[in-house]
């Protein structure tokens, strides 16, 4: 019975130990935030998975409009950030809170419209000119109107065209990219997308792009590790691990790979791999 009893502590001891050891490996976590582009079209549903196998970890997605990204890496609330407007980027980083931004890939945006086109913005040769014919018009623009990369863009698109939007046809939706496109859909009016999520929503809208091509709508993206040296507890070397996951041949692949469709929603570049 002794030996018995023995038996039985010494396996309890040894599960204990195994307990709190897994746990350890198996818990470290990496906080990440990301426009809702990344997640609408599910590229981080492909793109993650294989990166959290490979380091033993969990990437705790915050999927918001890029202004708040970025507000949540001043803020040291995230170890990393992979978002969509390069002139914020570049300023998170001056200002310190970033280091190590990474070019990762690059889609477009696009203006969308229902078929009709009643503003007759697909008539039209750029895109400033298009928005100019919408206000005009007055026909239902949903903008985001969170700050994100997109309404960032936006609202560079509306200072090209002169134009200050105001009036009940102007809809700041405060809202992700997915909720804007079924807005606009149900009141039969104008949006801008990036192409994934209109790709990702093809099928749950009946709007159609009736901008597209214009060198305004370029849509790189850029990852950067949030600064150690301002908020020592973030998880930097992890953070630089999915960096170089994300721009390495592996991430790379996967980005090139992900398509709705046969359509890819997203393209890498040469000068993602170099820098």
């Amino acid at each position: 019975m002794k030996r018995l009893s023995r038996f039985f502590e010494t396996s309890l001891v040894f599960a204990l130990l195994f307990l709190m050891v897994v746990p350890a490996r198996a818990g470290e976590r990496l906080r990440m935030s990301t426009t809702t582009s990344t997640e609408n079209s599910g590229l981080l549903s492909a793109l993650l998975p294989p990166f959290e196998k490979k380091h033993g970890c969990k990437v705790d997605v915050v999927a918001v409009g890029t202004g708040k990204a970025l507000k949540l890496g001043e803020a040291g609330d995230v170890d990393v950030v992979f978002v969509h407007a390069r002139k914020l980027e570049d300023k998170f980083v001056a200002n310190g809170f970033g280091v190590h931004r990474k070019d990762v890939m690059y889609n477009d945006f696009v203006l969308l419209g229902p078929k009709d086109d009643p503003a007759g913005a697909g008539n039209i040769k750029s895109t400033p000119e298009a928005f100019r014919a919408i206000a005009a018009k007055g026909s239902p623009f949903i903008s985001r109107g969170d700050e994100s990369g997109t309404h960032q863009k936006e609202k560079e698109i509306w200072a090209s065209a002169g134009v200050a939007p105001k009036g009940a046809w102007y809809i700041e939706a405060g809202q992700g990219m997915g909720e804007v496109i079924t807005m606009a859909t149900q009141k039969r009016g104008y949006a801008l997308a990036d192409r994934g999520t209109y790709i990702a929503f093809r099928k749950k809208t009946d709007l159609v792009v009736v901008q597209e091509g214009d060198k305004n709508l370029w849509n790189p993206y850029g990852i950067i590790a949030v600064n150690p040296a301002k908020f020592p507890h973030v998880k930097y070397d992890l953070a630089m691990k999915l960096i170089e996951f994300v721009t390495g041949t592996e991430g790379r692949n996967l980005i090139a790979g992900f398509k709705i469709d046969g359509q890819p929603l997203f393209f890498v570049y040469e000068a993602a791999a170099k820098k």
